[in-house]
């Protein structure tokens, strides 16, 4: 069986194989505010470059590598719920054992969406963190014995890039996929794949296709074949709406209720560090970022668990997400419209249907939007994600998550919908009625675990008819229901 080298952001290729079809699509929309004439060529540049990298999947020697399909607890030394404590920087972890459809279906088509694997902190992340780590260095002395490894510190992390466990988990996400669907898999019907135009969101694709053609030992190779430019149409990012919110108010109304006695205790400890509560939730994140990125238990996992953060830094990614493009955002669910739209259309194998977000020249042609595939692969962000799922009707709560007092019974739980190579898989089935005949029914799993579906007739098995799941997504279907002419208001 060959063995696959793993795609990073700035890792060397050791072969270069025969490159698979990319489209780049770099179409600027009329309703977007505008950007400076270099920077949208700069942006054009980059996504030319980035697809050219990103053909290049290795088949030689595999990277050896100690994680698995989730970190190890034992060897880094942080427990489970800790790692997934940190949410949307959690590495991936299913939230619930997959569970076969009843026997007497038969899944006939399988989508797939993907958030990117695990990364370095994003560029403003890493400015903001070094700032905090700056303040923290500048201390006269350090009286408490939690920051005694504080002054020979030195920071190492890159940004935006995947980290091998981010290269690790999307390639076994792969050989899941063909484990579980190769029933649906021939050489002439071999999984399509699209992907974001960010380089960490096409190196998660290209390592996705890898793992599957390794589980396959080599017998189907499917390729990334679609580049969506995050300069235009995409469905798979949140760029399309310069008119919504964000999540800020309820971030900092959370954060000024849970952060002032730890920054306290770390000013205490850190004579004349003048440290904000902004730059105690940034050193906080250190914890995931440096574990995930060295294998190793970071330091910062010690300030993390002695000052009990776990569950204030989990409902604060809570917030951030359900009111940056979910429930809580008015101009949030609008932006997964036009996926919704395309899913549709593969699952009925009809047109998409859409005026929201989609690129109709690609999704009216055959080569770059096929309806005849049994498995689609989609890569995608997780705050893209989110919008998806709360166009969709997912995750819905019963009132507005509370900035300053967390619901224990809340079903938005970040770590349990977008942790790093978080996903969906929408299943198409055909089930038995009565007799002979049989109709169509979609189930929905996120990270594994199977969605009611309360919003389309859902049974105990999570089955709903494809017919009452299509009609269930008016909102989509309705382009947003005026929603997305909002976002371009001025």
């Amino acid at each position: 069986m060959p063995a696959v080298d793993l795609v990073l952001h700035d890792q060397p290729f050791a072969a270069l194989v025969k490159a698979p079809l990319l489209t780049v699509v770099i179409r600027a929309d009329p309703r977007r505010k505008s950007r400076h004439p270099l920077a949208s060529h700069a942006a054009m540049m980059f996504s030319i470059l980035a697809s050219l990298l990103f053909m290049c999947v290795a088949y030689g020697k595999a990277v050896p590598h100690s994680w698995s399909q989730s970190l190890d607890t034992t060897s880094v030394g942080v427990a489970r719920n800790v790692q997934q404590s940190w949410s949307m920087y959690s590495p991936y972890f299913p939230a619930e054992t997959y569970r076969q459809p009843p026997a007497s279906c038969k899944i006939t088509q399988v989508n797939i969406i993907q958030r990117h694997g695990a990364r370095f902190p994003t560029s403003g992340a890493s400015k903001r963190i070094k700032a905090a780590l700056a303040k923290l260095q500048s201390a006269a002395n350090f009286t408490d014995p939690l920051l005694s490894f504080v002054e020979d510190y030195t920071y190492s992390l890159g940004q935006d890039s995947l980290v091998a466990l981010g290269a690790t988990q999307s390639s076994e996400a792969g050989k899941e996929a063909f484990s579980r669907y190769s029933s649906l898999i021939s050489g002439a019907n071999i999984p399509f794949v699209r992907a974001s135009g960010s380089d960490r969101v096409i190196a998660t694709a290209n390592n996705w296709t890898a793992g599957f053609a390794l589980a396959s030992a080599g017998r189907f190779k499917p390729v990334l074949s679609v580049i969506l430019s995050e300069a235009g149409n995409d469905t798979l990012d949140d760029n399309m709406c310069p008119a919504a919110g964000d999540s800020d108010p309820q971030v900092n109304e959370w954060l000024a209720q849970f952060a002032p006695p730890m920054t306290a205790r770390l000013n205490a400890g850190a004579h004349g560090a003048n440290l904000t509560d902004t730059d105690t939730y940034n050193l906080l994140t250190m914890c995931a970022f440096e574990t995930v990125a060295t294998e190793k238990r970071s330091h910062f996992c010690d300030i993390y668990e002695e000052l009990n953060a776990k569950d204030a830094f989990a409902y604060n990614a809570d917030l951030d997400k359900f009111y940056g493009t979910g429930y809580g955002q008015p101009l949030g669910p609008v932006q997964g419209v036009g996926y919704i739209n395309e899913l549709i259309a593969r699952l009925t194998t009809q047109p998409v249907l859409d005026h929201t977000q989609t690129n109709s020249t690609l999704d009216s042609s055959a080569d770059t939007f096929p309806l005849n595939r049994t498995l689609y692969a989609d890569f995608s962000h997780d705050n893209q994600m989110v919008a998806i799922f709360s166009a969709m009707g997912l995750f819905k709560q019963r009132a507005p998550l509370n900035p300053t007092q967390p619901d224990a019974a809340r079903t938005f739980r970040v770590q349990r919908i977008v942790p790093f190579s978080g996903r969906m898989v929408v299943e198409r089935l055909e089930c038995p009625r009565s007799g002979r005949t049989s109709s169509q029914y979609v189930r929905l799993l996120v990270n594994d675990a199977v969605q009611p579906l309360e919003f389309c007739g859902g049974d105990s098995n999570g089955l709903c008819k494809l017919d009452a799941f299509v009609a269930s997504q008016a909102y989509a279907r309705n382009d947003g229901e005026g929603d997305f002419e909002k976002c371009f208001a001025t």
